[in-house]
């Protein structure tokens, strides 16, 4: 099977090659899927620079997201049959990667994929989708009628929790160039903030405050969310932070805070597909690019221009047999 390989840290554009490996084969519990769509996520980004090369052996088969048909079942594996549509979020740092014609995973972690959504949207949800529902769902415990803060509610994982939160009963409040206004308040945010022309917080306490923040983007945000939180309020971040930041201010909030590193789940990814099927929920896809350019996918990612292109909406699908 054709795979992109990671063969050295650094640069997208030297860091990838193709190869051919055997096809994996499903051990007990286990189904093989053939990866009809992957997507590229910032972890992808990281691992690629190296940021995780303790875990990471080279050469390695990176990525996460999966959504494709069952071709294979091992023994035990009662749940799927061939030829059934599935997608999934595989585990992390664990076995081969998603950057691959086929995968093989424990059928534990497998949900039938919502029929509303094809494979490129659905690929594009599995890992966002997963974080955003432990993010507001079980970590915040976000409540109808609460006003939560979606930081960088453009980006991949933010469109999703501008469109939860709002499912969740939330008044959602986002950050977001002008630019970008319409398109979040298209996915049901009631207010956006420009954060490149001025300071989000002053904005935000105008409104009262938020119960809940998302955080998306790293820099100040941690040391900052109390400045906007009502009393006993949550802040979820998703984002590795390299400078250690002053949280004292919490403490006069009475606030809570959670780091968050996703783990894969079924019921989580049904949940979500529920949310699908009555239509509260939807990927945004913002461009899609065929397995053999995975380096362009990593460098549109990280905000570079590939033959015109710039970094899109949502999120960046790999195709995988086309």
């Amino acid at each position: 099977m054709r795979v992109m390989e990671l063969v050295r840290f650094g640069d997208a554009d030297t860091a990838f090659a193709t190869r051919e490996l055997p096809r994996p084969t499903p051990g007990p519990g286990q189904v093989l899927v053939r990866v009809e769509a992957t997507s590229v996520n910032p972890l992808d980004l990281q691992t690629r620079r190296g940021d995780y090369r303790d875990q990471v052996a080279l050469p390695a088969v990176i990525g996460n997201d999966v959504s494709g048909v069952v071709v294979e079942t091992g023994p035990g594996a009662g749940d799927f049959q061939t030829g059934d549509e599935v997608w999934y979020l595989a585990p992390i740092f664990a076995g081969q990667g998603t950057y691959a014609e086929f995968h093989v995973v424990d059928q534990a972690l497998v949900a039938r994929k919502p029929a509303a959504l094809s494979h490129v949207e659905a690929a594009g949800l599995a890992l966002v989708g997963v974080t955003v529902w432990e993010a507001l769902v079980e970590r915040a415990g976000t409540r109808v009628g609460e006003r939560v803060l979606v930081h960088g509610g453009a980006g991949g994982v933010g469109s999703v929790a501008v469109q939860l939160a709002g499912a969740l009963g939330a008044e959602v409040v986002t950050t977001a160039r002008a630019k970008d206004h319409e398109f979040v308040t298209g996915l049901g945010a009631d207010v956006a903030i420009d954060f490149s022309t001025g300071d989000y917080v002053p904005q935000v306490r105008e409104l009262g405050g938020v119960d809940v923040v998302l955080d998306t983007v790293g820099r100040d945000t941690l040391a900052r969310s109390p400045e906007v939180l009502a009393d006993r309020g949550r802040v979820v971040s998703i984002v590795d932070i390299p400078e250690p930041q002053n949280l004292l201010a919490a403490w006069g909030v009475n606030a809570t805070y959670h780091f968050l590193f996703a783990s894969p789940g079924r019921a989580k990814l049904e949940a979500l597909g529920r949310l699908v099927d009555r239509g509260k929920l939807r990927p945004v896809v913002g461009a899609v690019v065929p397995l053999a350019d995975i380096a362009q996918a990593h460098t549109l990612l990280e905000g570079g221009s590939v033959e015109g292109r710039s970094r899109p909406r949502g999120k960046i699908v790999v195709a995988v047999h086309q």
